[in-house]
């Protein structure tokens, strides 16, 4: 397995994965439409910004997260790290891999400096909030959103 930066190549598979996260949706079936194309191209562009993917080895990703890195004044002006849109292939969980890319990330935000990480997860998702509590994930806050 190989954890990289997502390339442009690798667009339809990761709108693939967050299109619907119990099945398995064919990539040569994801229309990359304009709104796609100019929110990855400014995450790639973007030096707090990564888009990161877990490829088999052979080209077919697997698995996907966006990390943000976030100054603020907060933790006295240290950083922090925004794990989102973390998705393994429905057919490919219980394996590791999703242990595998989070454990990455958050080697990358260490090496950063960050001296925080945090995520949300949808209320509904009570496996996925069992595995970051697996992963040392505390629920600390409340989140809010507000949608236009």
């Amino acid at each position: 397995m190989i954890i990289r930066t997502a390339t442009r190549r690798d667009l339809p598979a990761i709108i693939a994965l967050l299109a619907d996260e119990d099945t398995v949706v064919d990539p040569r079936t994801v229309e990359v439409d304009e709104a796609y194309e100019r929110a990855f191209k400014a995450i790639d562009a973007d030096e707090r910004n990564e888009m990161i993917v877990l490829d088999d080895g052979d080209g077919t990703v697997l698995g996907c997260l966006q990390l943000t890195y976030i100054p603020g004044l907060g933790r006295h002006g240290q950083e922090r790290a925004l794990i989102e849109a973390v998705r393994v292939r429905a057919d490919r969980r219980g394996a590791g891999l999703g242990r595998e890319l989070i454990t990455w990330a958050i080697e990358r935000a260490r090496a950063r400096a960050c001296t925080l990480v945090q995520l949300t997860s949808n209320k509904r998702r009570t496996e996925a909030h069992r595995f970051y509590g697996s992963l040392g994930f505390v629920r600390s806050h409340d989140g809010f959103k507000l949608s236009f």
